[in-house]
């Protein structure tokens, strides 16, 4: 037998379809589910389509923990109907302020060998415990909650070898943000990213979610590390040692790719606006004043994270000019610091401390001034998704935002030694901790069938089956990396319409275009439809389906792109979109927004696989397409997209 690794281990234990090739489509069996509440009411009202009686996962929870803000009935509506959703069908809830789902999952459920498929796409994070965790659209979680196998395309393997050991003022976080210098928001993809070497003993499990979380911004699959005794170690001061089981690689296993990073020899990073690919060292970028630092998110989740904070800030003050945001992660994380007598030296310091959720990761609250630098402890600073239209957002390790919070500007964290005659803090973690699960709500043993829905729940939009032909406008053309916050925004304007959908499609676009609400309802009156042009990379970030299922509200049919994010590639197919790609990437440059497009035998071709062409009506220009899909996503598409196929289906 072939020696394997961690990733090998894991996918060849729930494969149910499929070969482990790379590149082609397998389906995997899933243990976990777990949802937040920004795509969660999608789930539910996707579970009730299909009359599903209870959840086949072994475990699976619907967290509350992005729409926290109750400035009007939606969010407080959402949450009854959560919580009723997952009494009937037998979910674990946690209640708004419990925290992040991916940090509380972490504490409360994540075992090492499991797999686990979240509505989110910093759901890679569970990969530091050891798991095959995977963010997908929250049409692929229903699936999986209902049994049924999740299917992807087998990924490459990249070995990441860690040697040596941190130095002081360095952190996890500078160690994946020297994965995003290396290679951008892109280079991962079709990769699982697997962590090993002897530089691993000195990362805590928490270190390991860190670097886990943030793999998507590499556009990874998903991210590994092996589960040993300091994954052991983590799940007894948890109190679930009884659930830890040891996973390695095998001597001898091989990777399609391989990486080394000598932890010793990193310095303090941070990536620039607006992309988490954006990575410099903080000494090219000192002295750039700051008006905002945010410590917390699932980016920086762990305790010793605001432990190393609040020990830098004792006897110390804020900078006047600076507001300094503290986001716990989850409601244990901030009862130890209580404990530790860490909240202290926050409060006395100036910090404002907001509720443990994403709170302002997804831009709900905690905007910074217009036209200001905000350094964050956050995953993510695509353009505008603080929900401030023109912000300057760093991302940093808790040790750069804390010396930009104490001088105002930007500072490497190393030269607090002189500035305050002070040494790096050492975090020692207790042997065991406190832990409580009375504010998460167990399934009950006879679910409740009554499903709570306010005023601003609707029923899913019912969509066509796919058409045969159409001559459709190019509504936009879009460069590289478009994100799903430029697709539809977040924030707290925006997220408490996640339930519906015709309010929500309003928003759609409107980063790139204010207009495009307005223009794509008149093009699809006029030519039934309407498609958009993108580079590479297109639908990058985050895992909400909105950013497919509004624009095929408002009639998209297709999009052309050079190539996809891996989430926002299956979202199209699930919603009935084409997601088209270029033969000949130079093609790109023949279109020009405004031009009619023109598809025949649509049908035929999908049902064939076979080429696409794409005419230009006036111009005498012809440009072939392809599309890389299983037979599986062919009849999805067909249908009209994956709820339609389910229906047609059930019925046979």
């Amino acid at each position: 037998m072939n020696p394997l690794t961690v990733t090998h281990k894991l996918i060849k234990t729930h494969l149910l379809s499929g070969e482990m090739k790379p590149g082609t489509e397998i389906g995997l069996k899933i243990d976990h589910v777990l949802q937040q509440d920004a795509t969660g009411t999608l789930v539910m009202l996707e579970l009730e389509a299909f009359g599903l009686d209870k959840t086949k996962a072994e475990c699976a929870v619907q967290y509350v923990d992005h729409n926290l803000l109750q400035t009007d009935f939606k969010n407080a509506d959402d949450h009854l109907f959560l919580q009723s959703a997952a009494h009937k069908f037998g979910y674990w809830y946690s209640r708004a302020g419990n925290g992040i789902s991916h940090a509380v999952h972490m504490e409360s459920f994540g075992m090492p060998g499991k797999t686990l498929l979240g509505s989110d796409s910093h759901t890679c994070a569970g990969g530091g415990l050891g798991m095959l965790a995977i963010g997908t659209g929250g049409l692929d979680v229903a699936l999986a909650s209902a049994g049924e196998p999740y299917y992807v395309k087998m990924p490459k393997v990249m070995g990441i070898e860690l040697k040596g050991q941190l130095p002081d003022w360095v952190s996890a976080k500078d160690i994946v943000l020297e994965m995003l210098r290396r290679y951008d928001v892109k280079g991962g993809r079709g990769f699982i990213l697997e962590y090993y070497g002897e530089g691993l003993k000195h990362l805590s499990a928490w270190d390991r979610h860190v670097i886990a979380n943030m793999g998507t911004e590499l556009g990874a699959t998903s991210t590994v590390f092996p589960s040993d005794e300091i994954t052991k170690a983590f799940m007894e001061r948890e109190g679930r040692v009884h659930e830890w089981v040891a996973l390695k690689a095998d001597i001898g296993a091989q990777y399609d790719a391989h990486e080394t990073i000598e932890l010793d020899k990193l310095v303090p990073l941070i990536a620039c606006p607006s992309s988490p690919g954006n990575v410099v060292t903080v000494e090219e970028v000192e002295g750039k004043e700051v008006n905002q630092v945010v410590i917390g998110s699932s980016a920086n989740p762990g305790l010793r994270d605001f432990w190393i904070v609040a020990e830098i800030m004792k006897g110390k003050t804020a900078y006047p000019e600076v507001s300094f945001d503290v986001n716990p992660s989850t409601r244990q994380v901030l009862l130890r610091l209580t404990e530790m007598k860490g909240l202290g030296p926050l409060l006395q310091g100036g910090a404002r401390i907001h509720q443990s959720g994403c709170m302002g990761c997804i831009g709900m609250g905690q905007a910074p001034a217009s036209g200001s630098i905000s350094l964050r402890t956050m995953p993510r600073n695509f353009p505008g998704r603080s929900g401030t239209l023109d912000d300057q957002v760093y991302l940093c390790s808790p040790e750069t935002a804390v010396a930009a919070a104490l001088t105002g500007k930007i500072t490497d964290p190393r030269k607090l030694e002189d500035l305050y005659s002070m040494k790096y803090p050492q975090f020692k973690e207790a042997d065991h901790y406190k832990t409580s699960k009375e504010l998460l709500e167990a399934p009950p043993s006879n679910g409740n069938g009554k499903l709570v829905k306010g005023p601003n729940i609707k029923s899913l939009p019912e969509f066509e089956a796919l058409p045969d032909s159409f001559a459709s406008p190019v509504l936009l053309k879009m460069g590289d990396n478009i994100s799903t916050d430029e697709i539809l925004k977040a924030g707290a304007e925006v997220l408490p319409l996640r339930s519906n959908i015709p309010e929500i499609s309003k928003y759609t676009y409107c980063v790139i275009d204010p207009q495009f609400y307005n223009r794509a309802k008149e093009a699809t009156q006029q030519h039934g439809g309407f498609v958009v042009v993108a580079g590479e990379n297109y639908a990058q970030g985050s895992s909400r389906e909105h950013a497919a299922l509004t624009p095929r509200y408002l009639g998209q049919q297709a999009v052309l792109a050079k190539s996809y994010a891996r989430i926002g590639w299956q979202n199209l197919i699930n919603f009935g979109i084409l997601p088209l790609e270029f033969k000949t990437p130079t093609d790109y440059d023949k279109i020009e927004q405004g031009d009619i497009l023109e598809m025949d035998h649509i049908i035929e071709s999908v049902k064939g696989g076979k080429e696409l062409e794409v005419r230009i009506k006036g111009k005498n220009i012809a440009i072939p397409v392809t599309y890389s899909i299983s037979e599986r996503q062919r009849d999805m598409l067909l249908a009209g997209g994956a709820i339609n196929y389910i229906k047609n289906n059930r019925k046979k």
